[in-house]
């Protein structure tokens, strides 16, 4: 690209690449192997309705890759809380036969920031979760703190929605553990439309707080309550400030209308692609008609179709035509009187990886040399190219090189792109 072509690389490695051999390790025989038989074919379907070729590189394993996510972050259905606790519980430390005020010592444990990630029941993404717990031990008994945050997994790790995901963890914890009471408190993040989405991490993010508790934390004058809430204030989280369970919509796309059916609505287009899905929740051991899933296959292919594969030749975008244009073709001659270097930062982005069938995010910066006009490109005409490269299934290498070629095409003195990314696939596992 000019006088700076060895620059247009400077793009994060995408972590979406896996070793071949690791895609079949960690399988449970039977129902697992099964329910991946099955959700496999269901992919290959989404791809083609996606107007893509499945035999193309970086597509073949993608239905092996979705598979072994879904079962990976449903895997709390197989699960138990009992396998978990039992033979985790210890003797209180200091008790000697005496009580507290609930039983035990007096004090509450809390555990705060477990990080945590789930998938949203309205539309299949998953989302980020802080997690914070607390109870206060009963019977001279504690549970090893460890324990607390694989229970809190297991329900993570399950279709969910924030307020019965802290429910169920309250719940569990009280059955299990059997304490004075138990507390839960959760931040959680939702990505939301990409046309939505702002260029620093988390900003621009659905995010909404939920609570749950029982026993001793019960009611609004529990001292237990308040103290667990002024634990929680001394890292700067302020559950009462974030209460925003009731007045901010959790799913984006809960406000596209979707018929209440799953597979059986008039005929349309995606008809196919909503069945495939349907037969996914089936694999996973999820009920279609379960009231909460009701819609959800559509919402999940609407999402998909905002990454609808479309013809990269010959597009014109606010002013940008983009044609095939090599990265080392340089215009007629061999030298190129450069003008002043222009920048265009902090370009929001999101993109669908092609690996995992999963959002990657974050901002693009484009550096370019004027032509000699001394006019800058509009930054309106770069944001259309950066969302047009985006709105597909991507890696990020290719969409870096994408912008740089079409950037390239314009100024014909030499461009640099860098973007910064973070990869759902990869920071839903931790």
């Amino acid at each position: 690209m000019g006088a700076l072509e060895e620059a247009y690389l400077a793009a994060a490695a995408c972590a979406c690449q896996e070793e071949e051999e690791s895609d079949d390790l960690g399988l449970l025989a039977g129902d697992a192997a099964a329910a991946g038989d099955a959700i496999e074919p269901a992919v290959r379907a989404l791809l083609l309705g996606l107007g893509e070729d499945d035999r193309r590189e970086g597509l073949r394993r993608t239905p092996k890759r979705v598979a072994k996510a879904f079962r990976d972050g449903t895997r709390g259905y197989r699960q138990k809380v009992k396998d978990i606790v039992q033979g985790a519980l210890f003797p209180e430390v200091g008790v000697d036969k005496r009580t507290g005020s609930a039983g035990g010592t007096g004090g509450q444990v809390v555990v705060r920031d477990i990080e945590l990630f789930s998938y949203c029941e309205s539309c299949l993404l998953p989302f980020s979760i802080q997690c914070h717990v607390g109870y206060v031990p009963s019977g001279g008994r504690v549970v090893g703190l460890s324990k607390l945050s694989r229970v809190s997994d297991v329900f993570a790790k399950r279709l969910q929605n924030p307020q019965r995901l802290a429910n169920e963890v309250c719940g569990a914890l009280h059955a299990s553990i059997q304490p004075a009471g138990a507390a839960v408190a959760l931040q959680c993040w939702h990505i939301p439309l990409p046309e939505n989405l702002e260029c620093k991490a988390l900003q621009g993010w659905i995010r909404t707080s939920h609570s749950s508790r029982s026993g001793v934390f019960e009611g609004d004058s529990s001292t237990f309550w308040s103290d667990f809430l002024a634990l929680l204030k001394l890292r700067g989280i302020d559950m009462e400030a974030e209460d925003h369970s009731v007045s901010i919509p959790w799913c984006p796309l809960r406000s596209h209308e979707a018929p209440l059916s799953n597979g059986l609505c008039k005929k349309s287009s995606t008809n196919g692609m909503v069945s495939a899905v349907t037969s996914m929740l089936l694999s996973l051991g999820e009920d279609p008609l379960r009231k909460e899933l009701l819609g959800t296959p559509q919402r999940y292919v609407q999402w998909l179709m905002k990454f609808r594969a479309c013809n990269l030749l010959d597009v014109k975008l606010n002013g940008f035509t983009l044609s095939n244009v090599s990265l080392y073709e340089r215009p007629g001659g061999g030298t190129t009187d450069h003008g002043a270097i222009r920048s265009e930062l902090h370009l929001p982005f999101c993109a669908q990886c092609e690996h995992h069938l999963l959002p990657f995010y974050g901002i693009v910066h484009i550096g370019y040399f004027d032509n000699g006009s001394g006019e800058g490109i509009d930054r309106s005409h770069f944001q259309a190219l950066v969302h047009f490269y985006g709105c597909k299934l991507q890696v990020q290498e290719r969409m870096t090189r994408q912008i740089a070629e079409a950037v390239y095409s314009v100024s014909h003195s030499g461009a640099m792109v860098v973007v910064e990314a973070n990869h759902i696939c990869m920071i839903s596992r931790g």
